[in-house]
C-alpha cells in the first residue's frame, strides 16, 4: 500500500504521515527531509537552499525525480511532501492533502523553530509562493488543485489523533467493489 500526505509547510504533514505509517506499519518517507538533508550537504539553511532553488532548477529536480522513484519503487510506504500526491501518480492508493489557515501554520512552525509566529508565517507563505511558481513552471502543477485527492482535511479543527482517526477510516472503509474509479494523474511531465 502507498498512502501519500501532501499539503503547505506546517500543516501537519510530518505528524500525521508518522502516526499513519505507525497505524498501518509501513515505512514513511518525508521529502521535507530529504530537502533540508540535501541544504545541510551543501551548506545552507533549508531558507537559503529554497531560494538557490528558485534560481536552480536542479534542485527540486533533483528531488521530485527522488521522489518519484521511491513511488514506483517501493510499497508498503507513506510518502510525504508537497507534490507526493502528483509524484506518486497512480501509484498511490490513496492520497491526502492536510492545510489549515497560514496564521496556525505560521504558529507551528514558530513553535518548532524557535521564531516569531509572524516572521514564520511571512516566510511561510513566501516560501509557499515561491514553490508554486516553480511547480507551475517545470511541470504544470497547480498545487492548489486539489482534484487529485481523495480527501483533504483542515489540520487546525481537530488534534493530531482525531486527523489520523479520519484517514485511517477512510483507509480501511475502502472497498474495491465500490469504488468508482482512482483520480487519474497524467504524469506528463518529466521529472
Amino acid at each position: 500500500m502507498l498512502l501519500t500526505v501532501s499539503g503547505p509547510p506546517g500543516s501537519g504533514k510530518s505528524t500525521t504521515a508518522e502516526l499513519l505509517a505507525d497505524a498501518f506499519d509501513l515505512d514513511h518517507i518525508s521529502g521535507g527531509d530529504i530537502f533540508r538533508e540535501l541544504a545541510d550537504e551543501r551548506g545552507y539553511t533549508p531558507l537559503e537552499f529554497n531560494k538557490l532553488a528558485e534560481e536552480n532548477d536542479e534542485i527540486d529536480r533533483d528531488l521530485d525525480r527522488r521522489l518519484r522513484r521511491i513511488a514506483v519503487e517501493q510499497d508498503d510506504l507513506v510518502l510525504e511532501s508537497r507534490l507526493a500526491g502528483w509524484l506518486a501518480g497512480e501509484q498511490a492508493d490513496f492520497r491526502f492533502w492536510l492545510d489549515s489557515p497560514p496564521r496556525v501554520r505560521g504558529e507551528r512552525i514558530a513553535e518548532r523553530e524557535g521564531k516569531d509566529p509572524k516572521r514564520a508565517t511571512e516566510e511561510t507563505q513566501a516560501r509557499e509562493a515561491s514553490e508554486a511558481k516553480r511547480y507551475q513552471e517545470y511541470y504544470g502543477i497547480d498545487i492548489q488543485d486539489l482534484t487529485i485527492y481523495d480527501l483533504s482535511v483542515n489540520t487546525a479543527r481537530w488534534e493530531p489523533d482525531a486527523v489520523l482517526d479520519m484517514l485511517v477510516t477512510a483507509v480501511g472503509e475502502y472497498g474495491a467493489d465500490g469504488d468508482e474509479g482512482q483520480t487519474n494523474v497524467p504524469i506528463t511531465y518529466e521529472f
